[in-house]
């Protein structure tokens, strides 16, 4: 099976590597395409990505993602098909609020990209409505995804089907989503495919890797 995976990664490699490229130069963008790519990871969770990115869109197109209220924002967020709306758009607000100075965005500073695995813990703790995946996400969509995996219901999947874990996982704590981070971690090594290859990998094996958004 995973000689299959071998063969498949030898016909991808060269447009995920491209797509990857794709995604550093992301950081090297404004602070307002950093916190739109934040939005889009928030509205995510249990939504399909192309109605995260299309709320986004939308925002933006209205004017409302860096300066509207939560009920400019909700109504987007209902229209493009991203669930639980309500509790999303108040967390787009608060993380606006929490990474502006001086009533402007300000997100890039507030990072630190020299240590991403604990940037992504801090992430974590400090922006509601971000948990260890959607984080990791986040980080991968600005270019710093090589040492962190975004482990949702299609990767963990596949980390069955390639047996590196025998079964979904009930729950994921913060500490399970590190083990579970560290079997996948493992597999890389052996199979010779990055950790931030896989999740596009792992997509290119429908057809396709994951949407390019907000061009």
């Amino acid at each position: 099976m995973a000689a299959n995976l071998t063969l498949l990664y030898a016909t991808k490699k060269e447009d995920i590597k491209k797509r990857l490229e794709d995604y550093k130069k992301i950081w090297h963008e404004n602070d307002e395409k950093i916190f739109s790519e934040l939005a889009f990871c928030l509205c995510t969770p249990q939504t399909k990505a192309s109605a995260g990115d299309l709320a986004v869109k939308r925002l933006l197109e209205a004017n409302v993602l860096f300066t509207g209220k939560f009920e400019d924002i909700q109504p987007h967020l209902t229209k493009s098909g991203v669930r639980f709306s309500n509790n999303k758009s108040k967390y787009i607000v608060e993380a606006r609020e929490f990474f502006s100075q001086n009533n402007k965005m300000n997100i890039k500073s507030k990072l630190n990209t020299t240590d991403i695995v604990g940037l992504r813990n801090w992430l974590a703790d400090n922006v509601k409505g971000l948990g260890m995946k959607e984080a990791s996400h986040f980080l991968r969509n600005i270019g710093f995804g090589r040492d962190i995996a975004i482990l949702d219901r299609h990767i963990l999947r596949n980390m069955i089907k390639y047996e590196i874990i025998p079964e979904l996982p009930k729950t994921i704590s913060k500490k399970k989503y590190l083990e579970l981070e560290e079997a996948l971690k493992k597999f890389c090594r052996t199979s010779g495919i990055g950790l931030d290859e896989i999740d596009l990998l792992f997509w290119s094996e429908y057809g396709s890797l994951p949407i390019e958004k907000m061009k």
